[in-house]
């Protein structure tokens, strides 16, 4: 028997996906006001006649590729939540890849805060930056529910407060870390163990 051909819209999807991945090391590098779409365009493998064919322009781009990054990062923290046996546990996994998805993804997480910033402005980007954020904090809940559940105790804030409160460490934390290095995120480790046992009682 024949392989079974991928339907247009398979090959269509995948090819903007491609575009997302190329257009995001040149955002994380220039940030979203500085980097044109022709720009976009060339810094990666693709002309900018196929990016205008797949994208109507630089704003469409752009949510396409972020939904992309952080369909992936949502789920970033879902293993410490499954495999964390103990209160301790679970804050010193979490503080851990708070750390390394700085030290990988420092750029990527540039770009996030940019574009978040962007929406205020900028009104075609607000929903879905407003969709992210959503999930971003949906994720985070997850984490403070299960330490609470760990802890014996239960979330002492409501899932915003919580968010806001990690990812202001977080957002501290990388701004620091793109003149101080590796030394700051030690620092964040040692306020995520300070801030976690505040999200419970």
């Amino acid at each position: 028997m024949p392989p079974v051909k991928s339907r247009p819209v398979d090959k269509y999807d995948r090819r903007r996906d491609e575009l997302a991945e190329s257009a995001l090391l040149t955002l994380g590098e220039m940030g979203y006001a500085r980097a044109s779409l022709r720009e976009i365009a060339g810094n990666s493998p693709f002309s900018h006649g196929v990016v205008h064919y797949y994208f109507q322009d630089k704003t469409e781009l752009v949510i396409y590729s972020v939904r992309y990054y952080k369909a992936r990062c949502v789920t970033r923290y879902d293993a410490v939540v499954r495999d964390s046996e103990s209160a301790v546990e679970l804050v010193e996994a979490f503080a851990d890849k708070l750390a390394q998805t700085i030290r990988d993804e420092a750029p990527m997480h540039r770009l996030w805060y940019d574009l978040r910033t962007q929406s205020m402005f900028e009104e075609p980007l607000r929903a879905a930056i407003t969709e992210i954020d959503a999930a971003l904090e949906a994720m985070i809940w997850r984490v403070v529910t299960r330490y609470a559940t760990l802890a014996g105790a239960t979330p002492s804030t409501p899932a915003p407060t919580a968010y806001a409160m990690l990812d202001g460490l977080f957002q501290q934390a990388l701004l620091a870390y793109t003149t101080a290095g590796e030394p700051v995120l030690d620092g964040l480790a040692a306020q995520v163990r300070i801030v976690m046992p505040l999200l419970a009682r």
